[in-house]
């Protein structure tokens, strides 16, 4: 017998043991496409190839783990910028209708448009312009006719997916209401009717110009907004009631029982006494579809506990933040960088009371729309919705000189279109998080990234990671039994897209 025949077998035993552990611990590479918005430069750029980092934070993205149903994102269509667009020639206004709604663009799913006029209009103007008309016999969408149609008619035109439209009213005609003015006050209750007949005229004359009306918020912003632009008051209880006894029933009569019906629609910090009255019971829930919010309260908090209760009252119904801007500002121009420093403050900074100043810090626009979209899609919002799609360089046009910084601004003068970061950032989720897509349980081990990630009704999965500090921070992405590791800089966002895998 040789002994040296059967000396070598433990030791090859070993070393095919070890080969096979390796085997089946060694994951695959994940097979990605990275798109990267950075304040260095990068607008939705593809980035590669990604070098390994031996203290890259975890990501571990979990698709059995689902939450809510992603509505869309997208824009609203306003006077102001219906008219910028007609101001433009041909070729720029083409140009930015496509990159908000084409699927080669931004291919925005969810908008919204003001019913009357609003801030963003050039003057003040109702469709019911005839005062003690209860029967609404001159209703009128004539003021609607030279700017605002054109504008969503060619959008729908460019849109390849569609998108869903959803009105909101900033008052009634002033002799509707107790004070008979343009701002604040009350709708008389003897027009609460007329009121609700309002809608669904709305909808008729809307939708014989082709433009389908997926749905409404009753009022936007009920608790008003001081002594300044168009707006109209109701409490909890005065809305659910003009809902659950006036609206919901005209709306279901008159053939448009399928329409959404958003109650609410303001800052976050109120949301529960607001959904505790919506939701109270079975009769006051019926007709409402869901709760709208906008983000005004603070610059940085995106009010997660606010949500989660909104949520929790109502589970089986929408949750959408229905506008969002940096306002109180005049836009910087050509100036990229600016839209990634703390240089913008907001109107809040001029009318809180001191002890709520601190939530109106000066704050990166970008930081601002990454931070709240990613803080909204981790507790339950599923739309998420802009203001103004395009401003002038003033930041307006605005009848009440209340200038706000929009995605795209323009100068009608000279023919100029400007993409700000801002635009790409909205294009991150709009791009990439389809309508239908679940939003998927994520684990991330690194507090200071912002991470979220939905899996598209296409089987695609986005991830969406956030890096606002100032130090760079790479991450190892792991799915199923593969991994790989991105190289994140200091202020960027990437949207991490994993292929459909068997």
């Amino acid at each position: 017998m040789n002994k040296w025949k059967y000396a070598y077998v433990p030791a090859l035993l070993f070393a095919l043991t070890i080969i096979v552990m390796s085997c089946k611990t060694e994951p695959k590479v994940l097979d990605v496409t990275v798109y990267e918005t950075s304040a260095g430069g990068n607008n939705l750029k593809v980035v590669k190839p990604f070098k390994q980092a031996s203290d890259a934070t975890i990501i571990t993205v979990d698709e059995d783990s689902t939450y809510q149903t992603i509505t869309g994102f997208g824009g609203a269509f306003t006077e102001s910028s219906a008219y910028l667009l007609n101001k433009l020639s041909k070729k720029n206004r083409d140009t930015i209708l496509a990159a908000y709604f084409s699927k080669e663009g931004a291919n925005y799913s969810l908008t919204r448009t003001h019913m009357n006029s609003c801030d963003f209009s050039l003057s003040q103007y109702s469709y019911s312009p005839v005062a003690g008309d209860k029967n609404l016999e001159h209703f009128t969408i004539e003021d609607d006719q030279d700017d605002l149609i054109p504008m969503i008619k060619d959008a729908m035109a460019v849109s390849g997916d569609g998108f869903k439209l959803f009105a909101s009213p900033w008052t009634a005609a002033p002799w509707m209401k107790d004070n008979n003015a343009w701002v604040g006050g009350k709708l008389l209750p003897e027009y609460y009717d007329t009121w609700a007949l309002f809608f669904s005229k709305y909808v008729n004359a809307y939708e014989s110009q082709g433009i389908p009306i997926w749905g409404f918020t009753v009022e936007n912003e009920p608790h008003g907004n001081g002594n300044n632009w168009e707006s109209m008051h109701y409490t909890p209880q005065e809305m659910t009631n003009f809902v659950q006894n006036h609206l919901g029933p005209k709306l279901e009569a008159d053939g448009h029982g399928d329409k959404i019906i958003l109650g609410y629609d303001q800052n976050r910090a109120g949301l529960k006494e607001w959904v505790d009255e919506m939701y109270k019971d079975e009769a006051s829930s019926k007709y409402y579809d869901g709760t709208a919010i906008h983000w005004y309260e603070s610059t940085y908090d995106y009010f997660p506990e606010e949500l989660q209760y909104a949520h929790n009252k109502a589970p089986n119904k929408y949750l959408i933040e229905t506008e969002g801007c940096v306002d109180s500002q005049v836009p910087e121009w050509k100036n990229d960088s600016w839209y990634w420093s703390k240089e913008a403050t907001d109107w809040g900074w001029d009318w809180a009371p001191e002890e709520q100043k601190y939530l109106h810090p000066k704050y990166a626009p970008v930081n601002r729309y990454a931070r709240d979209i990613i803080g909204c899609l981790n507790n339950w919002v599923d739309g998420w919705v802009d203001w103004n799609m395009v401003l002038d360089r003033q930041g307006g046009p605005n009848w009440f000189k209340n200038w706000c910084v929009a995605p795209v601004i323009v100068d009608p003068d000279s023919d100029e279109v400007y993409f700000t970061p801002l635009y790409y950032t909205m294009a991150h989720f709009s791009k990439y998080i389809r309508p239908g897509a679940k939003v998927i349980h994520v684990d991330n081990s690194d507090k200071d990234l912002m991470v979220t990630a939905a899996k598209n009704p296409d089987g695609t999965i986005a991830l969406v990671v956030f890096n606002e500090g100032m130090d760079n921070k790479d991450y190892t992405v792991r799915f199923r039994e593969s991994e790989i590791t991105i190289n994140l800089t200091a202020q960027t966002l990437q949207t991490v897209i994993i292929p459909t895998l068997n």
